[in-house]
């Protein structure tokens, strides 16, 4: 990618391809750049777009801006993060969520594979 970050930035163009086409778990992180937890989770999300390249994908959704898609996955509350695996949602979890704890859903998905 041209920028510094690692995760893929969703939107209502490219949400079919990038998730739910993957041949890689995804997560998805539904977020919105007023939410002050959304910002905590920031540099953690960023650091497993890194850690996983290639493994599988990370992305953000910003819901402000693609409403209808936080709509369609039930997202009421943000951060949300939403494990997809094969085109499916494999699991959510919401709020602040420990890296680890992250890290280790994502190798459990990519270990699936």
């Amino acid at each position: 990618m041209a920028d510094a970050t690692s995760y893929i930035t969703l939107t209502a163009d490219n949400f079919e391809a990038e998730v739910l086409q993957s041949d890689v778990p995804v997560l998805v992180d539904f977020w919105a750049a007023w939410c002050g937890p959304c910002r905590i989770m920031n540099p953690i999300i960023e650091e497993l777009a890194e850690t996983f390249a290639g493994k599988a994908k990370v992305a953000k959704l910003n819901v402000d801006e693609e409403d209808a898609l936080a709509l369609q996955y039930h997202v009421m509350a943000i951060p949300t993060l939403i494990f997809f695996h094969q085109g499916e949602r494999a699991e959510t979890v919401e709020g602040v969520v420990a890296k680890d704890d992250l890290v280790t859903k994502l190798e459990a998905l990519v270990a699936e594979s």
